[in-house]
């Protein structure tokens, strides 16, 4: 369940990151440059409706999960306490077929949770590329309106003058287009957990 707990906290902290990113900036910014133009995706993921509801949902989905690991856990914990409080009383035979049993619990619901893991990975991965989808033909649109020459990674700049920024148009025209996502845990395709397994 470690795994789960550090995925939700990237989740967190990667919207979190974006957001405070944007707040600090020079009073006098220097002037636009016609045609360069600077895009922010990491932002459009924090503050865009469907970026937000991206995390409720895959928050949601970490806790669901939690929830049913949990007593997996908690009876592997109470099964190995019970044989280390037992270990001079237990009878050899019946302590050596506990112990096999517990390692197989272990082992079982360590695979229970990288299977969980991966359904969560792949869950929010299909999520982004709706995202993408929709977003690319708006990010597109506006490079025309604005008659950007290039447009430029907002993670690749320091810093830039805020009117060369499309990110808030994009995301307003986002949040008009695709304002939630509605999804569940999807189930990793088999074509896909092959190369996993093989590594």
């Amino acid at each position: 369940m470690k795994t789960l707990a550090l995925a939700a906290f990237g989740l967190v902290s990667l919207a979190a990151s974006a957001a405070s990113a944007q707040t600090a900036g020079p009073a006098n910014p220097g002037p636009a440059i016609p045609g360069v133009c600077v895009y922010h995706n990491e932002r459009l993921i924090a503050q865009s409706t469907a970026g937000q509801s991206l995390a409720t949902g895959i928050q949601r989905l970490v806790e669901e999960v939690r929830a049913e690991l949990q007593p997996y856990a908690a009876q592997i914990e109470t099964e190995a306490q019970a044989l280390q409080q037992g270990q001079s009383t237990i009878p050899p035979q019946e302590f050596e077929q506990r112990r096999t049993a517990l390692q197989q619990r272990v082992q079982e619901a360590g695979q229970l949770e990288q299977t969980r893991d991966n359904e969560l990975r792949y869950t929010r991965g299909v999520q982004l590329q709706a995202i993408a989808q929709a977003v690319d033909p708006i990010i597109v649109a506006v490079y025309q309106e604005r008659g950007c020459g290039i447009l430029i990674d907002r993670e690749s700049v320091y810093v830039v003058n805020p009117a060369m920024d499309i990110t808030d148009t994009v995301i307003q025209r986002l949040n008009a287009q695709l304002p939630t996502l509605t999804f569940n845990r999807l189930q990793v395709p088999v074509q896909q957990q092959q190369p996993t397994a093989a590594q």
